[in-house]
């Protein structure tokens, strides 16, 4: 038996990896009507782009058209680091301390829960 899975990738978010992986550990395993609401309470800036990907991947379901949107729930979901935007801040002396700005990549995969 083939199991029906679809998948959104969000890439190069802005915000560490570190960060958006708190607020993924908390919808990994939900139901997607779960997940949003848990998504609607939580006051980080990583809520944003985990909401739109996870949509992303809902809204792919409904264009194959072959998922039941209301048993759809995250099967899979995780944060990958990106490429360092490595930026630089003027001190004493003519030194310059390295700033690294991270990014992430957002990956996404629902299944159908039987």
């Amino acid at each position: 038996m083939e199991e029906h899975v679809v998948k959104a990738v969000a890439r190069y978010i802005r915000m560490a990896p570190r960060k958006v992986r708190t607020v993924a550990d908390a919808v990994r395993g939900k139901r997607v009507d779960e997940a949003n609401a848990i998504l609607g309470f939580a006051q980080r800036a990583a809520v944003e782009p985990l909401y739109k990907v996870i949509n992303s991947a809902v809204d792919s379901a409904k264009k194959a058209g072959n998922f039941d949107v209301d048993s759809l729930y995250i099967k899979e979901i995780f944060v990958d680091k990106g490429p360092v935007i490595k930026r630089g801040r003027h001190r004493s002396r003519g030194m310059v301390y390295r700033i690294n700005k991270f990014t992430s990549h957002v990956t996404v995969v629902l299944g159908v829960q039987e």
